[in-house]
């Protein structure tokens, strides 16, 4: 099999880390900050920021592709395993997606099994230091095999799903996987999304 190339199809590759949201930037308290996990699990979870910094750690180098067609290579994280905070869960057999809820309100939705792969981590550093506030701080997901809008920021928790429930740029018409190498941009590849004039997603 044809090995796929590193940059995704109609990508462009570049040194900076473009800042995109939706406008609003939740403050940080990390005393009263707390990251759940809830929905179709045996045992809903609750930490405190000390509790996750307590849980064990992993580095990782990945890229990371936004639907803008921009792409920067080689970004260093540290973090949780997500596969492993899930674990502390339990989901149940049934489950099968994850719901990522973030500080601001934004949500989006990806396959369970597309959350457990071991690239995929709860992110609190960036190259080394703490994950800044334009960047998702101080907690982010990354899933670093699909489009950035799938690794949302300033993350609070993870709601465990039996139903799929499409997020906040699915809903406005973007693709519900949103794969780079399959350029999973939008739901309707003929058709502009809806929410033209919204931000840009990641």
């Amino acid at each position: 099999m044809k090995a796929r190339p590193r940059l995704p199809p109609n990508q462009v590759e570049t040194k900076k880390f473009p800042v995109l949201d939706l406008g609003t930037r939740p403050p940080i308290d990390l005393a009263a900050w707390r990251f759940k996990v809830w929905g179709a699990v045996e045992k809903p979870l609750e930490l405190s920021w000390a509790q996750f910094k307590a849980l064990p750690r992993h580095a990782l180098t990945a890229d990371f592709h936004c639907v803008t067609r921009w792409s920067r290579y080689d970004l260093g994280w540290e973090g949780v395993a997500v596969s492993e905070a899930l674990a502390l869960a339990k989901p149940k057999e049934d489950a099968r997606f994850l719901i990522q809820h973030c500080g601001e309100g934004y949500t989006t939705n990806t396959p369970l099994a597309d959350a457990l792969r071991p690239e995929c981590l709860l992110a609190d550093t960036l190259e080394g230091t703490p994950l800044p506030l334009e960047h998702g701080g101080p907690l982010r997901m990354l899933i670093p095999h699909l489009y950035a809008w799938k690794s949302g920021k300033f993350l609070v928790g993870l709601e465990v799903s039996v139903t799929d429930k499409p997020g906040y740029w699915e809903v406005r018409g973007y693709h519900n996987r949103a794969d780079p190498w399959l350029e999973e941009r939008y739901g309707d590849v003929n058709a502009p999304p809806p929410g033209a004039n919204d931000p840009v997603p990641d």
